[in-house]
C-alpha cells in the first residue's frame, strides 16, 4: 500500500509540473512570446538555457492565448522576450503582469527602427512586423545577445556570432533574388498589412491588403474590397499573396474579380509551422517567402 501511495504521489507531482509548461529544469528559463522570436532565441542560447515559446506553430500572434500555467511560468522566468509594438494583443495583460512582478523583459521592437504602417486605414500606428527585413532581425540579435549572456553565460556570444552570420547570408540572398524583379513589378498585395519593412528595405510598393488596418482582428468592407480590386487592376499585379496564418478565401475572391489573370501564392509571414509545414524556422520561412515572391512577380 505504501509503495502504491508513493507511485501515485510521484505521478501527481509530474502531472502538476507538466501542466506548468514542462518538467522543471535546473537551467535558466527564457520565456518568448512568438514562435519566430522563440526560434531566434533558441539559436542564440543553445542547450544551456531552457526556452519556452508561448505561441504555437500556425497561430495568429494578434490573438493567441495562453493557459494559467503558462502565465505562471512567465512570472517565474529569468528573462521574458516579447515582440512589442502592439503585436501580442491577446497577451498584453500577462506581459504587463510579469513585468510588474519584476521579471526582466526584453522588447524586440525597442531594438529596431520602427516604421509606421503605410496604409491610411491603420491610422498612423507603428508596424510590429519588423522580421520581414532580416537587417532588422540582426539589430534585434545584436541588442539581445549581451542580455542573454547574463542568463546563459559566455557560450551565448559564440552562438550569436554564428547565427548573425546566417542572417547576413540570408540578407544577401534576398537582395540578389529581388534584384531579378523589375521595379515596375515590385508591387505587393496581401490579405494583411505585414510587408512594410520588406517593402522599405527592398524597394517594393504596397498596393494594398484585404484586411484593413494593422491587425488581423479587423474586417474588410465591401467598398474596401472594391477599391483593392481597382488598385490590383491599375498596378497590373500578376500575383497576390495569402498568409498561411489567415484564410485566403477573400484573396482568391479578389483574384477572381480582377480584370486579368491573377495568381494566388501562400506566404509564411506571422508564424512558423511545425516541422513538416514548410517554415519550421525563421531562416527557412524567409527563404521560402523570398522564392515565392520572386517567382510570383518576376517576368
Amino acid at each position: 500500500m505504501k509503495k502504491f501511495l508513493a507511485v501515485a504521489l510521484t505521478a501527481a507531482v509530474l502531472t502538476l509540473t507538466g501542466c506548468a509548461g514542462g518538467v522543471a529544469s535546473d537551467r535558466p528559463l527564457v520565456v518568448v512570446t512568438t514562435n519566430i522570436l522563440g526560434d531566434v532565441v533558441s539559436n542564440l542560447v543553445g542547450d544551456d538555457v531552457e526556452v519556452m515559446t508561448l505561441m504555437r506553430p500556425g497561430a495568429d500572434p494578434h490573438s493567441f492565448e495562453i493557459s494559467a500555467a503558462e502565465a505562471a511560468r512567465m512570472r517565474s522566468a529569468d528573462l521574458l522576450v516579447a515582440n512589442g509594438i502592439g503585436l501580442e494583443e491577446g497577451l498584453q495583460q500577462h506581459l504587463d503582469a510579469a513585468e510588474s512582478e519584476g521579471v526582466p523583459t526584453f522588447v524586440a521592437g525597442a531594438a529596431v527602427t520602427v516604421l509606421p504602417y503605410t496604409s491610411t486605414d491603420a491610422g498612423g500606428a507603428d508596424d510590429p512586423h519588423f522580421w520581414t527585413d532580416p537587417a532588422q532581425m540582426i539589430a534585434v540579435v545584436d541588442a539581445l545577445t549581451p542580455i542573454l549572456e547574463g542568463v546563459g553565460g559566455a557560450a551565448v556570444a559564440d552562438h550569436a556570432a554564428a547565427y548573425r552570420a546566417e542572417l547576413t547570408d540570408l540578407d544577401a540572398e534576398m537582395t540578389a533574388a529581388f534584384a531579378a524583379i523589375p521595379t515596375e513589378r515590385r508591387a505587393l498585395v496581401t490579405n494583411h498589412h505585414v510587408f512594410g519593412y520588406l517593402a522599405d528595405r527592398f524597394d517594393f510598393r504596397l498596393v494594398g491588403a484585404v484586411i484593413p488596418g494593422g491587425t488581423t482582428l479587423a474586417a474588410p468592407s465591401t467598398s474596401d474590397l472594391a477599391d483593392l480590386v481597382s488598385a490590383i487592376d491599375r498596378a497590373g499585379v500578376p500575383t497576390i499573396f495569402a498568409e498561411s496564418s489567415s484564410p485566403d478565401r477573400l484573396v482568391r475572391a479578389l483574384a477572381d474579380e480582377a480584370d486579368r489573370q491573377v495568381a494566388v501564392a501562400e506566404l509564411f509571414t506571422e508564424s512558423l509551422t511545425d516541422a513538416d509545414g514548410g517554415a519550421p524556422d525563421y531562416l527557412a520561412m524567409m527563404r521560402v517567402n523570398t522564392e515565392r515572391i520572386r517567382s510570383g512577380l518576376a517576368p
